[in-house]
């Protein structure tokens, strides 16, 4: 496939593991927009790649609304200066979420741990009482 190609809906779909509804719904967003053809879609070189940028700023936990505000920025005229140090910005503070996420959640991992040591020495300790009882 020669990089400038023109990709369908279906094949954008399969390229990238989404679903039409997906595509359409970036597309509401104002986040891709794809050559209309009557009913159909047609995606360009700028769409995979805009695409391929939504799909990493939702598995960093980053809002459409910033991923829109980023790709907004890419034609700024700075050679991108200005949507990568945005873009810096809000992954810096993405990523103090992150931490924090993670450490909120090793504790509660630690504490549920513990309340199971607990609980399994506590039925232990009732069935050992049973035993002795009998």
């Amino acid at each position: 496939m020669t990089d400038d190609r023109i990709m369908t809906i279906r094949e954008m779909c399969d390229a990238f593991d989404v679903t039409p509804r997906t595509l359409r719904f970036y597309e509401a967003k104002e986040l891709l927009f794809p050559i209309r053809e009557g009913q159909k879609r047609l995606f360009t070189k700028r769409d995979r790649a805009r695409l391929k940028l939504i799909l990493r700023g939702k598995r960093f936990g980053f809002s459409l609304e910033e991923i829109r505000q980023l790709l907004d920025l890419y034609h700024m005229g700075d050679q991108q200066r200005t949507q990568l140090v945005r873009t810096y910005e809000i992954a810096k503070q993405r990523l103090a979420d992150m931490v924090a996420q993670r450490d909120e959640l090793t504790q509660a991992i630690d504490e549920l741990e513990e309340q199971m040591r607990w609980g399994e020495k506590m039925i232990s300790s009732m069935d050992q009482t049973k035993k002795a009882a009998e």
